[in-house]
């Protein structure tokens, strides 16, 4: 069963109650996401931690309910 993209929203949000989310869905078909996020979360953080972040996020569906998410992940910038 795909995952609707509210739902995938749903669950980027409540972990990410500051960042800026932008979700396509890359093949129409419920199944294949790219999201943006920025977030401050993920200042200091490697693109790897980063992205560790997301899948924790996404509670065990990555791979399941989710079968493909490209992800650009970033910190917003720093002013001063």
């Amino acid at each position: 069963m795909p995952m609707p993209v509210e739902t995938l929203h749903a669950y980027l949000v409540q972990a990410f109650p500051d960042a800026e989310i932008a979700i396509d869905d890359l093949a129409g078909d419920g199944d294949h996401y790219r999201a943006r996020i920025v977030s401050a979360a993920f200042a200091g953080l490697s693109r790897v931690k980063q992205h560790q972040l997301v899948y924790a996020a996404l509670q065990g569906h990555m791979g399941g309910a989710l079968h493909a998410l490209a992800l650009e992940t970033s910190a917003p910038p720093t002013t001063g």
